[in-house]
């Protein structure tokens, strides 16, 4: 059987984590899930170690300080993959990652490395999102494409399934961004290593409850490391046309 974990960061999302948690287990219901919480002031961590007493199904690792998207979902692959499991999952808390869309992305996973809950791809929908948020995410992901060459049209999405095996290929020590950039980033590193990627159609909806964790900072982030990945990709490729590369290269 395989053995599921579903990785949920949180920082403040006390209201909109139980029903998070109800969504994905009435979809799902062999699935475990990891509630990762940063020290959330609101108490979410407190209720997460009270919920996973009564669930086994609900684990929870607790951490000190607001460290990060990024280094939350790090954490909990490294926990995920010291027990055994054979997939992880990345969700959000807030619900905009639909509890009704997992199986459909879990039955992809048999066949690739890496399975995206896709907006941008035929059948993907967003749901009240305003116009500036939609701008900003398809601009994005059109630059991701345009600067990395990487074939996947929503390289940005936080909704995904990545084989254990395929983890434990990348160097997970070397990676250091955040948000929007930590999503392209894990994306990257998957297809540089071989692996496979697919993207299933998802309906994306706006949270109802708490603040988005939106910030300039984590746009200023992605755009800066995406383009300095870029550059150093053309300038690879070009190094590799060059004449006389591939001798020099067997002569070494």
């Amino acid at each position: 059987m395989t053995r599921t974990l579903v990785i949920i960061p949180t920082y403040n999302e006390r209201e909109s984590l139980p029903r998070q948690l109800e969504a994905v287990h009435a979809a799902a219901p062999d699935v475990d899930v990891l509630v990762v919480d940063d020290g959330s002031p609101d108490g979410t961590g407190d209720w997460a170690e009270a919920r996973s007493r009564d669930d086994a199904r609900v684990h929870v690792l607790r951490r000190t300080a607001k460290n990060g998207l990024g280094a939350a979902y790090l954490a909990g692959f490294a926990w995920g993959l010291d027990r055994a499991y054979d997939l992880l999952c990345e969700m959000d808390a807030d619900g905009s990652h639909r509890g009704a869309d997992l199986p459909a992305l879990l039955a992809r996973a048999s066949s690739a490395d890496l399975v995206i809950g896709s907006r941008w791809v035929p059948g993907g929908e967003v749901v009240n999102w305003p116009r500036h948020r939609l701008l900003l995410s398809t601009g994005a992901n059109t630059y991701v494409r345009l600067a990395l060459g990487l074939g996947v049209h929503d390289a940005t999405a936080g909704f995904r399934v990545y084989r254990a095996d395929m983890l434990r290929r990348l160097a997970l020590d070397d990676v250091e961004s955040q948000g929007y950039c930590f999503q392209v980033d894990m994306a990257w590193r998957v297809v540089r290593a071989g692996g496979t990627v697919v993207e299933v159609p998802i309906t994306f909806v706006e949270r109802e409850v708490g603040t988005s964790k939106m910030s300039g900072a984590i746009i200023r982030e992605a755009l800066l490391k995406v383009t300095a990945w870029g550059v150093a990709h053309r300038v690879h490729q070009l190094a590799e046309l060059l004449p006389g590369r591939s001798r020099s290269a067997q002569r070494d």
